[in-house]
């Protein structure tokens, strides 16, 4: 449990700090690959927890003016389909495209009220759930390359497998 939570903090300091760097913006919402990317590697390390990860890294990014309310949506629905996947299957591919249907169809779909209560037109949904889906992909594809080269190597493995006391 100890050790979860401790990835999770610094899984969540990872998104915050590299998300600052490589952010697209697109009127109020500012994408971010970082996001998607820590995401998955964050549920294949943490299970859960990188739902609560998503939801950290996003209040913060918020809070320091990088993100937007959209965030929510996008990168829990995001980490929770990719968990849901990874436990199923236990492949990082399926962790991979449960951040991209994740985010990219159902979160997107779970802005629409975010939508009218700030006051946009709906046609904004339009611009939304492409960038939703790219971001996603980008990151998610560049975290099952990263997590691909751990389990080659067998590092995934023996990081589940180590005996905790």
């Amino acid at each position: 449990m100890t050790r979860k939570l401790t990835l999770t903090g610094v899984f969540t300091a990872l998104n915050v700090v590299l998300g600052m760097f490589i952010i697209i913006p697109m009127g109020p919402v500012r994408a971010a690959p970082v996001q998607h990317l820590i995401n998955v590697i964050s549920v294949v390390f943490t299970g859960p927890w990188g739902i609560v990860q998503a939801f950290l890294s996003s209040t913060i990014r918020i809070l320091m003016g990088t993100g937007s309310p959209f965030a929510y949506p996008g990168s829990m629905a995001g980490a929770l389909l990719a968990w849901l996947f990874y436990r199923r299957f236990r492949k990082l591919s399926t962790a991979a495209a449960g951040e991209v249907i994740g985010t990219g169809v159902f979160g997107s779909i779970a802005t629409l009220p975010i939508i009218m209560v700030i006051g946009l037109e709906l046609e904004f949904f339009y611009v939304l759930a492409p960038a939703f889906i790219l971001s996603s992909l980008i990151g998610a594809l560049i975290s099952w390359i990263l997590l691909g080269q751990l389990e080659k190597k067998g590092i995934l493995d023996r990081f589940n497998n180590e005996r905790r006391p």
